[in-house]
């Protein structure tokens, strides 16, 4: 089938050894063409953090490892592929990182058999954990990813292992992701040492453009039909992302990247939709064990949301949102009050973006509209 990634492919080719930034501006909608996926219809989930170490580790393993994904599993099993950020190692083996004050893995006995269940069809490890056991822990966190056939991206054995994008397929569309971080540049990988795909995130960064632009033209030899970035980005806390990171994740639609994934602030950020493609500030976590932050205003990290991208008859219809609730170290689908809250929130959130969102019962829908 042609998809946009044919157009694409052709306009790097034409670009090929020019170093200024591709010329896709969004004041010139007719040079971005519609996603044209052929008849290829399919959901595909993202959520924000999963932290599967300390207390959850502790509460699910020797039991189900599904148990971790409490009335959500039954939401999870229906999607066509799941992409989310992994807030942990999972490994038997490996260090401590000297310095930290926080370290999160997960027992691979547990870790996989749960992420499985899920359906995790890629991972995100470009984060401040995946390598809070060094670089061991890393090597049997991949290992065992490789084990289950389940993709990752975002870190790897040098800086250019850990910047190759993960493909997988879903109901007929191949999906390119990419993971990049600016959390905890010590974990940064190097031209020859194990790490993450650490690097600062702004478009205003020749250096930034340049290595995105080579990772967006690495997926070329997939054909991918979506092409997904996965962030790991900005302070804690923060409920809405600031200029740098509104500026970049635009950025990178207008380069050819069709879902914007952001996570790391553990609490939901609005959503925007540019250029017809959904851009997610901040997922939010999706399973933790963190304290309840009810003293913060606004914060509220244990109310989350997952968040479906619909594709229907090859085109990008609506993103659906899920309210999320995590208590008990389990992900459950929120009702009545929180699912309430969960609403006006992404709904407020967004509202600065004009974003429309409408309400379904517990789930909302952001329509796409036209590319």
């Amino acid at each position: 089938m042609r998809t946009r990634r044919s157009v694409l492919a052709t306009g790097f080719a034409g670009l090929a050894g020019c170093s200024g930034i591709i010329s896709r501006s969004h004041t010139s909608r007719e040079t971005v063409e519609c996603l044209n996926a052929g008849a290829a219809s399919a959901r595909i989930g993202f959520v924000g953090d999963v932290m599967l170490g300390r207390s959850v580790n502790e509460r699910w393993t020797g039991g189900d490892p599904a148990g971790v994904w409490g009335s959500t599993l039954s939401q999870v099993e229906e999607l066509d592929g799941l992409v989310l950020n992994l807030e942990c190692c999972i490994a038997e083996d490996g260090d401590r990182w000297p310095g930290k004050t926080y370290y999160f893995r997960a027992d691979p006995s547990f870790a996989i058999p749960a992420l499985e269940r899920a359906g995790a069809s890629v991972v995100s490890l470009a984060n401040n954990h995946t390598l809070d056991f060094g670089s061991t822990a890393l090597r049997e966190t991949q290992a065992h990813l490789d084990g289950a056939e389940i993709a990752y991206t975002g870190a790897g054995k040098k800086r250019n292992t850990a910047v190759e994008p993960a493909v997988f397929e879903s109901s007929g569309l191949t999906v390119a992701t990419f993971a990049l971080t600016d959390q905890y540049q010590e974990y940064a990988a190097g031209k020859s040492e194990a790490g993450t795909a650490f690097v600062e995130l702004s478009n205003s960064i020749p250096s930034t453009r340049r290595l995105v632009q080579d990772i967006i033209s690495r997926t070329q030899s997939h054909d991918p039909d979506l092409i997904v970035a996965s962030l790991h980005w900005g302070p804690n806390w923060e409920t809405e992302p600031d200029k740098t990171q509104e500026g970049f994740a635009r950025w990178l639609v207008e380069q050819g990247v069709d879902v914007v994934h952001g996570h790391s602030a553990h609490v939901l950020q609005g959503l925007e939709v540019y250029q017809g493609r959904p851009i997610i500030y901040d997922a939010g976590d999706f399973v933790d064990d963190y304290v309840d932050y009810v003293d913060r205003q606004g914060v509220r990290n244990k109310r989350s949301a997952m968040f479906e991208l619909v594709v229907t008859d090859g085109t990008l219809d609506e993103l659906r949102v899920v309210p999320i609730h995590i208590k008990d170290e389990t992900a459950t689908l929120a009702t009545g009050a929180i699912a309430d809250w969960v609403h006006d929130t992404i709904a407020e959130r967004s509202a600065p973006y004009d974003v429309q969102v409408k309400r379904d019962g517990d789930v909302l829908s952001v329509p796409l509209g036209e590319c």
